[in-house]
């Protein structure tokens, strides 16, 4: 008898839910399953389909035992990734994902009074791929030890939905914020005769070191001095992120036919990069480790006006979390087909199979996406209809 849910996670070593399913293939490590879908689930996203107006359709019996074999007979791809509980790992990951962006911001604000201008060094193109290749790099380099999650929110996420321990969320927190203070204070030793120069050269014009293009925002997000409606700030913010959170959850999604593991960090650090290109003129922050992590750093070389310049602060830290919990329940709520992922092996139904042969003989059909494992079936026997249901043969 295969071990409960909650006893596989005792095991230190097996592998956690996390952002890429690639480490399967090349690691040979017990993989903890991931959370079983439930019944009520179940039941609710057959229901979501009537609200949505797709009426279903009644079907004949058939054989359970064989479709049962048929789907969990094609599993190609496992939940996986593994939730390590040595912090160092996770603050690697973070590390990793803030430097490139911070670094392209730094050379970009730097040479702001170069005699060849800022055009030379950068720009907020270059900027957004700093971000987007840095995030997939640091997702391939330490997805496989520590799940790659790199952002509080995603990791809050993955707790509410998909079963990740809450024990180890605060780790996974500290850990974030602490590999971008560690970014911060790399930046600042790489860069620092350039930065005590701009400062000197700051100060001579009397302006501000706690600013937007002033030293400190080499660092963290500030608002440009006319973005004085907090609440127009507040709804970008939450726009950027629910956005990306999206796309995360999508390309996380093993029954998406449209992004391969191996292709999803790039289409992950895209959907950063695209939110830069679009909104980085109006201030956006995305992630809560990198903002507060660097934003400790800018305190302490700065001051203390790097947590109050405008009350901007809490905006550019705390609103990621609700607005990628908002994001990722819209998707597990109106466009996650749990069906189609226990079709293609990706998870079990929490009664089992005697649980989902109730399911169907209960409902009558299978949703097109489960409908895919019998794909195999030489005589297409099964009818889908227009109502993105498949009657039974």
């Amino acid at each position: 008898m295969a071990p409960s849910h909650d006893l596989s996670r005792l095991n230190t070593y097996d592998l956690e839910l996390g952002a890429t399913e690639a480490v399967q293939k090349h690691f040979s490590r017990n993989v903890v399953a991931g959370k079983p879908v439930s019944q009520r689930k179940l039941d609710f996203e057959h229901a979501r389909c009537i609200w949505m107006s797709l009426q279903p359709k009644n079907a004949s019996d058939i054989g359970q035992a064989t479709y049962i074999e048929r789907m969990y007979g094609r599993s190609d791809r496992g939940i996986l990734l593994r939730a390590c509980e040595n912090t160092p790992l996770e603050t690697t990951r973070s590390n990793l994902n803030s430097f490139p962006g911070i670094a392209a911001i730094t050379s970009f604000t730097l040479n702001g009074t170069n005699e060849l201008g800022v055009a030379a060094f950068g720009s907020i193109f270059q900027i957004g791929w700093a971000f987007a290749i840095g995030i997939a790099f640091a997702i391939i380099t330490c997805a496989s030890t520590s799940g790659g999650h790199f952002n509080p929110a995603i990791t809050i996420c993955f707790a509410t939905w998909q079963g990740f321990p809450w024990r180890k969320v605060p780790h996974y927190i500290f850990s974030q914020i602490f590999g971008a203070f560690v970014a911060g204070l790399l930046l600042m030793g790489m860069y620092w005769p350039q930065i005590q120069a701009f400062k000197a050269a700051t100060l001579a014009e009397g302006k501000p070191l706690v600013a937007n293009g002033g030293p400190a925002s080499i660092l963290c997000t500030f608002p440009n001095p006319d973005q004085t409606n907090l609440g127009y700030l507040f709804l970008i913010e939450f726009f950027v992120d629910s956005y990306i959170g999206i796309v995360i959850w999508a390309c996380l999604d093993p029954a998406n036919p449209f992004v391969a593991p191996a292709g999803a960090p790039f289409a992950i650090g895209l959907a950063y990069g695209t939110m830069v290109w679009g909104f980085a003129d109006v201030s956006i922050s995305t992630n809560m480790a990198r903002d507060l992590g660097t934003r400790i750093v800018a305190a302490i070389f700065f001051g203390r006006e790097a947590f109050a310049y405008m009350n901007y602060s809490w905006i550019a830290i705390l609103v990621n979390v609700p607005a990628t919990l908002f994001a990722t329940g819209y998707y597990e709520f109106l466009m996650r087909d749990s069906l189609s992922q226990i079709g293609k092996g990706h998870a079990v139904h929490e009664g089992g199979e005697e649980g989902l042969l109730r399911h169907i003989s209960t409902t009558g059909m299978i949703e097109t996406g489960a409908a895919n494992a019998l794909s195999g079936d030489a005589n297409g026997s099964s009818e889908e209809s227009s109502s993105g249901k498949r009657r039974l043969p």
